[in-house]
């Protein structure tokens, strides 16, 4: 078992340490949606146990850590009024989550999920045609059909992966049509100034 979690450990600092800013961005929120889960799981009683809330306000604390990185990594005079718009949602899903740990109740950790989800699936979609355009014009470039794949799920995904992914899918469109037509324009363009 110690040997298992050494190998996700060592596999997981690769990871982080060979990623691009954006790629950073994807496993931040990664990072905050898994401690949302944790959360979640750790305050609903199950077959009759008592709810762990130290464990639950651990991944709540967790979740707020990873909402502040977000926070001080954005990039608000290159992301202009989508910063601003950015920066009021982390403060919102920061509240949410101060607000759950003291009520002790999973619905505000259920939202900050939903929330984190659906920006990932953005900024994923957004990420994945930017290595399109990438390749299409290279097409030599074998890193890069590589790193389309992994984005797309094509190596490896479990079917809950699938699942979440599908979930977050669906209402990524609500997340883009909030943001000014012109922003949407210049992420999908290829501006990724919010990450630094």
């Amino acid at each position: 078992m110690a040997l298992n979690n050494n190998a996700q450990y060592t596999y997981q600092a690769t990871r982080i340490s060979t990623a691009t800013k954006e790629q950073l961005l994807l496993i931040t929120y990664d990072i905050g949606i898994k401690a949302c889960h944790a959360a979640e799981n750790a305050m609903v009683s199950k077959n009759g146990a008592t709810p762990d809330f130290a464990l639950a306000n651990r991944e709540i604390l967790r979740t707020q850590d990873v909402i502040r990185e977000l926070m001080v990594t954005l990039n608000r005079d290159k992301a202009g009024e989508m910063g601003k718009n950015l920066m009021s949602l982390y403060e919102y899903m920061h509240q949410l989550l101060v607000d759950a740990n003291i009520k002790k109740e999973p619905e505000n950790v259920i939202i900050v999920r939903e929330m984190l989800e659906e920006l990932k699936a953005t900024w994923s979609e957004a990420l994945v045609k930017l290595l399109q355009e990438y390749q299409a014009a290279h097409p030599e470039d074998k890193e890069f059909q590589n790193a389309i794949s992994e984005l797309k799920g094509e190596k490896g995904e479990t079917q809950v992966q699938k699942n979440e992914t599908a979930s977050a899918a669906k209402t990524q469109d609500r997340v883009l049509k909030s943001v000014p037509v012109n922003n949407v324009k210049n992420v999908r363009a290829g501006s990724f100034t919010l990450a630094g």
